[in-house]
């Protein structure tokens, strides 16, 4: 070790031991066939499992095809696509020690749209899309479709669903799992004020909308190993007076943490179109610091973080315990390398790129 950092220091999460503080965010990249992982998934994770990262999340994995974004995204309600995420798992693992978790979700209301690059308009079940779901028949916005409220028995079937994922995920060697309660996708929706207007024991108070998606983690973690670690992206925020706030994603952190969860990850937005986000660096982490503070649960901060000082900072005043890494991952590949550099801290690569080390190559040290 030739520096310390809190950012490249170990992180325990049950029995698993990450090497470090940095997260290859779950990016979806809209390219699974028939939901599963194909060759750009190989080349995709592969590169980032030579990050220098702590944990490789998987994106956006449906638990059931109605669940997609889109119909190129993956999904884990088949063998056969659990049998392609383990190839995929274990070609990373072969080359990296990093770990390897994926991200479970059901996109709820926002299902059933075109891929970003196409528009990323609502896809209608006559020209290749499928009916939607949610809380609520509250659609998204103007000119999305209004979502059939499930019944009580649809929802045990979504609750089983995640399940049934959760042990395919371990079945594929998966180290850790994410369950998707953000971004205005399904369970998020559950949370929101907005989006949820039952009036039955899912509806109404703060505690009734957080039921199932607490129901849904409890049975997962049922269904994981005791000693692999699970956690949740979890909603903020909705940027809206009257919605939901940060002071309810503590209450919801808290009970997340007393049914076993390990993590959360602090994101927020997604559930009204035009809510009023002003983006700027970092502009999610206060969100985290109050979850951290009001719970004590291990928590990721995530939102335009940058640089490997940036990183640093948000752990060394407390306000997370890990950062999750996403556009600056897939601009730079090899940010936590660079990150590591500019805090004067160590990193393990690979033997083939051993001359690219600031040992070996004193250029490196002059990155930022």
């Amino acid at each position: 070790m030739w520096g310390m950092s809190r950012l490249f220091s170990p992180l325990d999460l049950r029995a698993l031991t990450l090497a470090n503080r940095v997260q290859v965010s779950p990016m979806c990249q809209y390219s699974a066939v028939d939901g599963g992982m194909g060759d750009w998934h190989l080349m995709h994770l592969g590169s980032l499992a030579l990050s220098g990262a702590g944990v490789l999340m998987v994106e956006a994995t449906a638990v059931v095809p109605e669940g997609r974004i889109t119909n190129a995204c993956l999904g884990l309600h088949t063998d056969a696509q659990a049998e392609a995420l383990a190839r995929v798992r274990a070609f990373c693992r072969s080359h990296s020690p990093i770990a390897v978790g994926v991200q479970l979700a059901h996109a709820g209301r926002k299902a059933s749209a075109q891929c970003p690059w196409d528009g990323g308009r609502p896809v209608p079940p006559g020209e290749g899309g499928w009916a939607v779901v949610g809380p609520s028949a509250v659609p998204y916005t103007s000119g999305w479709p209004t979502p059939r409220e499930l019944s009580h028995a649809e929802l045990h079937e979504v609750r089983e669903a995640f399940v049934a994922a959760t042990h395919r995920a371990d079945a594929a060697g998966i180290d850790l799992i994410e369950v998707h309660a953000a971004h205005g996708y399904l369970l998020s929706t559950f949370l929101s004020p907005f989006s949820n207007l039952r009036t039955d024991e899912y509806g109404g108070s703060r505690e009734h909308r957080m039921r199932f998606p607490l129901e849904v983690f409890e049975a997962m973690r049922r269904a994981w190993p005791a000693h692999k670690p699970m956690g949740v992206r979890i909603h903020g925020s909705d940027w809206v007076e009257g919605g939901w706030t940060v002071d309810d994603a503590a209450a919801f952190a808290g009970a997340l943490k007393a049914l076993g969860c390990d993590y959360v990850t602090v994101s927020s937005g997604g559930v009204i179109s035009k809510a009023p986000i002003t983006a700027g660096p970092g502009y999610q982490v206060p969100l985290a610091a109050a979850v951290r503070r009001a719970t004590g649960i291990t928590t990721c901060a995530v939102g335009l973080i940058t640089t490997g000082p940036q990183a640093e900072a948000i752990l060394a005043d407390e306000s997370a315990d890990q950062v999750a890494i996403a556009r600056a991952m897939l601009f730079n590949p090899h940010w936590a390398w660079q990150a590591a550099a500019a805090l004067g801290a160590d990193w393990v690569a690979p033997p083939q790129y051993e001359r690219a080390t600031p040992q070996m190559w004193p250029g490196a040290r002059r990155t930022s």
